[in-house]
This record gives structure tokens, C-alpha cells and sequence, in this order.
């Protein structure tokens, strides 16, 4: 095993941080394998490797942007509009979610107060207002615009060993977005690139059987100050049980 310093790890791990404004400078082709490569070390189930990964780039990145973008803006006109523009939705069903997995979940009461700070904190340093809805939104929309990233990650995992195909993704998603951080790029698990599943379908050979969990955008940081945003870390006292 190579060595390496512990406390160093300790402070690399800490110094991750989600990217929420990349520069439109492309990643090499050579260096995307290498995160994959490093991703696969994780562990899983039996060593099944119940997922699968879509990597969009130039074109196909584009269009998946686009088509989400088209589908946001009528979602979010139905939901700032009256009965009308929630019925035009619901009637053309352009906008309303396809996702494979249930993505319009209420957090739990004891969760609440952790999701309302970091969108509190989240917002207040953008300079959004809580009661500003077209700058919140506005804001929302960057999501599929993969916040200016010029590679977008689709995560799809096996339906036939449920959460543990979900739990073996996410241990391959934490390794390659330490692997980015390593090499110097920012990441973005998106959950808001779920929403619409048929949409990335529509670009790649997805078998039967595998379900769109999330999106990770990659590439390199720009300097915006939203880069800088340091969302609260629990004490390990939030976390560890106690003996009965």
C-alpha cells in the first residue's frame, strides 16, 4: 500500500468544496478515464458494479442543456403562474418530471433545519432574496445549465438490487469526485439532473433495467465568489448514536 500522511488526507477531504461556476475550458478525454478509473476502486456489492455512466461533452452536452432549460421554463411558469398555467401544464405535460426515481420528496421535520440553512446561507451570499422568486429561480435554472460545466455525469443504477445498487453509486461518485478535486476540478452531484430522464435516454444506450439516479457536473473553477460558499459540516456529535 503507498504511504501517505494521514493529516493530510484529513485536510484534503475537508477542502472539497461543490462547484457552482466552471469555466468553459474543455477536460481532456485522457483525464476523464482517469477519474473513472480511480471512481471504480470503491467497493460494492458482491462486486456487482451495479451502475452505469453517461458522460455528456460538447453537442450532446448542449442538448441535453437546452432541452432542459426549455422544460424548466415551462415548470416554473406554472409554478409562479395561476390555474391556467398549471392547467396548460398539466395538459401538455411538457415540464412535469420523468424521473426514475421519486424526486419531489418532502425532507423530514428533523432534517429541515440542516436543507433551509444551507439555502439560506446558499442564497445570502449570491444576494438573493428569500421573496425574490424570478432571482431564485433564475439561480435554479443555472443547475441545468450545469452551472457552465462543460462535462455532465449521468449516474444510472441497476433496479434489480435497489439500494444497494444506489449505495454502491454513491461510494463510486465520492471517489470520483475526490479524484477531480486531486486533479485540480470542481464537481456538482445534481439531483436537478434526474429530473427529467427522458430527456438523457433520448442521447445514449441506456439497457433495461437502469434507473437515472443523479447528474455530476466537472470541470475547472471559475473564481466567482459562489465557489467560495462553505455549506455547514456537522459535528460528528449530530451523527453518533448513543447506548441505550
Amino acid at each position: 500500500m503507498p504511504k501517505f500522511n494521514a493529516e493530510s488526507f484529513s485536510d484534503f477531504v475537508a477542502s472539497r468544496r461543490t462547484t457552482r461556476d466552471f469555466l468553459p475550458t474543455p477536460v481532456p478525454q485522457e483525464l476523464i478515464d482517469t477519474l473513472l478509473t480511480d471512481a471504480m476502486t470503491a467497493p460494492s456489492w458482491s462486486n456487482t458494479r451495479p451502475y452505469l455512466v453517461a458522460t455528456a461533452q460538447g453537442e450532446v452536452r448542449d442538448r441535453i442543456s437546452k432541452e432542459f432549460l426549455a422544460r424548466w421554463e415551462q415548470a416554473s411558469k406554472a409554478l409562479g403562474g395561476g390555474f391556467l398555467a398549471k392547467a396548460k401544464l398539466f395538459v401538455t405535460r411538457y415540464g412535469l418530471p420523468t424521473s426514475d426515481y421519486k424526486v419531489n420528496r418532502v425532507y423530514p421535520k428533523v432534517l429541515q433545519p440542516r436543507s433551509a440553512r444551507v439555502g439560506a446561507e446558499l442564497y445570502a451570499l449570491l444576494g438573493i432574496d428569500r421573496k425574490d422568486q424570478k432571482a431564485r429561480q433564475a439561480q435554479w435554472a443555472r443547475n441545468y445549465e450545469f452551472f457552465g460545466a462543460p462535462v455532465s455525469f449521468f449516474i444510472f443504477t441497476h433496479s434489480g438490487l435497489g439500494e444497494y445498487s444506489v449505495s454502491d453509486a454513491g461510494l463510486f461518485m465520492q471517489n470520483l469526485m475526490l479524484s477531480a478535486h486531486a486533479h485540480g476540478l470542481g464537481t456538482c452531484a445534481q439531483g436537478a439532473s434526474a429530473v427529467w430522464a427522458d430527456a438523457v435516454r433520448k442521447e445514449f444506450e441506456v439497457p433495461e433495467g437502469y434507473k437515472l439516479l443523479c447528474g455530476i457536473a466537472l470541470g475547472y473553477p471559475s473564481d466567482h465568489k459562489v465557489n467560495g460558499f462553505n455549506a455547514d459540516r456537522l459535528p460528528i456529535s449530530d451523527i453518533k448514536l448513543k447506548n441505550k
